[in-house]
């Protein structure tokens, strides 16, 4: 008999209904045309994975992160862009279109993207083979939902195609938000067991933080100087930083036990509090 996890059955309904929410307020029209702009999506796609990915290196060799820390650091900057940044680019007025679009793109791209950024940082860094510890059953259900989450959303937007229906589907994204960050802190706050000798120096939050800014920081330089349009920079700068956790989270409880996964836990979940104050 097959044993269902209810925790991770909800998260992923909470995931669908966010991103399906987000999806279903894009107009077909406006999305099409972003499948054109080739310029803001080639440049989203190189600060996702390569920028972000070699930065997060960076950090990780500069500060001397332990082996716990620097791994999961490493698969947070590695990942595709996380599904909250449809809900940032909303509430910011940003291109939501676009950001949809680029969410589509890195989630397919994270297929080869991540396992290729991981095998080479990681050996680099530790000369660890991560790849081997990833949880692939995990991390491909979670894309299936993401890009599910967008078509569906796409075709409901399209034959609806009122503006009451838009605001319902924006209404469920925004509440499907709200309630999956409320969700990620209660589930993760239950980590693993531990000595309680974990300690986390000024090194960790730092370290942790450092990608996230200074991505941000290269991403507006980067698309001031293509002369992006103004939403189309806030898009792609928040599609740049802002990453899956999830996959992180589901890596250390893979890989790590103990002291150590406690302190590869707090990566992803302090990642996700930066995210959402630097933003």
């Amino acid at each position: 008999m097959v044993q269902v996890d209810y925790i991770e059955v909800a998260g992923y309904c909470l995931l669908f209904c966010l991103v399906f929410g987000m999806s279903a307020t894009v107009d077909i029209g406006c999305l099409q045309a972003q499948l054109k702009n080739i310029k803001a999506i080639l440049t989203g796609v190189f600060l996702q994975f390569v920028v972000l990915p070699f930065l997060g290196f960076a950090v990780v060799k500069a500060l001397n992160m332990s082996h716990a820390m620097g791994i999961t650091l490493l698969v947070v900057t590695s990942s595709p862009g996380g599904s909250y940044s449809n809900w940032w680019c909303s509430m910011f007025n940003a291109d939501l279109a676009l950001s949809v679009c680029m969410t589509c793109v890195s989630t397919f791209l994270s297929i080869v993207m991540l396992p290729v950024n991981l095998l080479i940082y990681a050996r680099l860094a530790y000369e660890d083979d991560v790849i081997g510890s990833l949880d692939w059953k995990s991390l491909f259900i979670s894309l299936a939902v993401v890009i599910g989450a967008i078509g569906l959303g796409l075709l409901a937007s399209e034959k609806f195609h009122s503006h009451a229906f838009n605001v319902v589907a924006n209404k469920l994204g925004n509440f499907a938000g709200i309630a999956l960050v409320i969700f990620s802190a209660v589930v993760g706050s239950g980590g693993g067991e531990s000595s309680g000798d974990v300690s986390r120096g000024w090194e960790f939050y730092v370290g942790v933080a450092l990608p996230c800014v200074l991505g941000l920081i290269v991403a507006n330089i980067v698309t001031s100087c293509l002369h992006l349009a103004k939403p189309e920079r806030v898009t792609t700068s928040i599609e740049c930083c802002y990453q899956n956790v999830g996959i992180a989270t589901s890596v250390a409880l893979t890989m790590f036990e103990g002291d150590e996964l406690v302190e590869a836990m707090g990566v992803p979940l302090f990642y996700g509090l930066v995210e959402a104050v630097v933003l």
